[in-house]
């Protein structure tokens, strides 16, 4: 019936795609097979199990060996090419000398700022201190007067009372 034989990936074919039903191969038939037929990938003995260890603990240290020299090979070539005049190595030493300067720079206006911000709060404290020092000092002064006044008045009052009882005492006695 249909010449095409497209599936969606749910293993169904669309209505327009369908085969007749004489045709048609049971579900998920080429599925087992091809389950059946797949190797697995572990050994199936133990002595093959020991010949791929065996073979991976000398194939590892190999494998690295050879490819630390590839990069140690690389590396060198790049700095001979890098280095091949005397002109290219004083361009080079320049670069790094300008790049050495420059980070020195910053290190020292970084030192600048930090300095700079540390003597200011430090500014900032001291007269904070010292303001705070002189209101507690106008304070306990205005203080003490308010309490020297008081026992002025006080004492005032009380030198008054004793000379009253004192001559009242007098005329009562005299």
């Amino acid at each position: 019936m249909a010449t095409t034989s497209n599936s969606t990936p749910s293993g169904r074919r669309s209505a327009t795609t369908r085969k007749s039903t004489s045709a048609r191969k049971p579900a998920g038939s080429t599925a087992r097979k091809a389950a059946a037929t797949t190797t697995s990938t572990q050994p199936k003995t133990q002595v093959e199990q020991i010949q791929d260890l065996a073979e991976r603990a000398v194939l590892v240290p190999v494998g690295a060996g050879i490819l630390a020299q590839e990069n140690l090979v690389s590396t060198v070539k790049g700095l001979a090419t890098k280095y091949r005049t005397r002109a290219s190595l004083e361009r080079e030493l320049r670069r790094y000398e300008r790049r050495g300067a420059t980070a020195r720079n910053r290190f020292e206006r970084q030192v600048r700022k930090t300095r700079t911000r540390f003597e200011r709060e430090l500014r900032q404290r001291r007269s904070r201190v010292e303001r705070t020092v002189k209101q507690n000092r106008r304070r306990l002064e205005r203080e003490v007067r308010a309490v020297r006044k008081d026992l002025e008045k006080q004492s005032s009052v009380v030198s008054k009372r004793a000379q009253d009882i004192v001559s009242t005492a007098q005329e009562r006695l005299g």
